[in-house]
Formats: C-alpha cells, sequence, structure tokens
C-alpha cells in the first residue's frame, strides 16, 4: 500500500469522526516524519486526490480552508471502519438479531450497491431481496450510515431476540454459533 493512500485512508478516517475539519488542524493529527516537519506536502496530496475522487470537499471561510465529507466520502469512510482491525465486534452472541430492511429504488442503485457491500463486510446474509440478518452488533455503525445517508424511510433497522424456532436453529448454523 503506498504511503498517498495511508494519508489518504487517515483523512477519511479524520473526517468520519467529525462533520468539518480545518486543514491546518487536519495536518496536526499526523505524527511529523524526518527531521521534525509534518508531511504537509502529502497531505495536500491526498487531500487533492479525495477531492477529485468526490469523497471530500473543502470549504473556504477566508481565514481557514475546511474539509468535510460528501456523501460518497461517507461511505467510503463507512467501509473503512469495517475494515478497521481495531473494530470491536464482540464473538459471542448476546442473543439479538439484528435485521436490516432497505427499500432503495432503482433510481439509487449504487447506494443500494454500496450498502449492500457494507452488509456483507459486516457479516450479515441476505435472507430475502432486500432483508438481512446478523447476530453481530453493527446496528450503531448502519443507524449512522441511515442518519448520513438521509435514509429515513429506506432503510428499518430492528434488533429482536424473538424469531422462530427453525429459523433460529437455520440462522445459527449459518453464522457458525
Amino acid at each position: 500500500m503506498s504511503r498517498k493512500n495511508d494519508f489518504s485512508k487517515k483523512i477519511l478516517k479524520i473526517l468520519g469522526e467529525k462533520p468539518a475539519i480545518s486543514v491546518p488542524e487536519l495536518t496536526k493529527q499526523f505524527k511529523p516524519t524526518s527531521s521534525s516537519q509534518k508531511p504537509v506536502y502529502a497531505i495536500t496530496r491526498s487531500l487533492k486526490g479525495l477531492r477529485e475522487a468526490g469523497l471530500i470537499e473543502q470549504v473556504s471561510s477566508g481565514q481557514n480552508d475546511y474539509a468535510r465529507l460528501t456523501k460518497e466520502g461517507k461511505k467510503k469512510a463507512h467501509s473503512l471502519k469495517l475494515d478497521s482491525d481495531t473494530a470491536l465486534v464482540s464473538p459471542s452472541w448476546d442473543g439479538k438479531w439484528r435485521i436490516i430492511l432497505l427499500d432503495l429504488p432503482e433510481s439509487r442503485k449504487s447506494e443500494r450497491e454500496s450498502l449492500r457491500y457494507l452488509l456483507k463486510k459486516a457479516g450479515f446474509v441476505c435472507l430475502k431481496n432486500s432483508a438481512w440478518i446478523s447476530p453481530y452488533p453493527f446496528e450503531h455503525l448502519f443507524e449512522n450510515i441511515k442518519k448520513d445517508l438521509d435514509l429515513t424511510t429506506e432503510m428499518i433497522i430492528l434488533v429482536t431476540d424473538q424469531i422462530d424456532e427453525i429459523s433460529k436453529k437455520l440462522f445459527l448454523e449459518s453464522f457458525g454459533k
């Protein structure tokens, strides 16, 4: 993996935690490289690449430039969160099922495909068409995705411990529980 890619990923992760951040504040988030200099050039190049890819936008306030994620950038940041080695998901089942119902029209096909990808990465299994299930506690991540992508009526998240015994047995087997 290239260093530029490392900088871009770190920038996306930082921006995923805040609505916006000033470029000087963003630069402070990076450790100095050789001879105590911040990697300003690499950060500037990464910001340019992210902007050109449509993942961030930069806004000027007169005193500072600010960076913030676009809708596509938010999707990418969520995807990186799932890829992270530090993502903590309890391996022990708490007895609850997370069921996500999606209903995105054909006009929003790319968003639908992105959500399916994220659901698969999070360990969800497709039940029927747009219904997904998982025993893993990722509902908070998907609540954030729902809010970030303004999916108020297109995504329903259910957490339940009630499911019929035949289905429960089948689902437990499919998740290796």
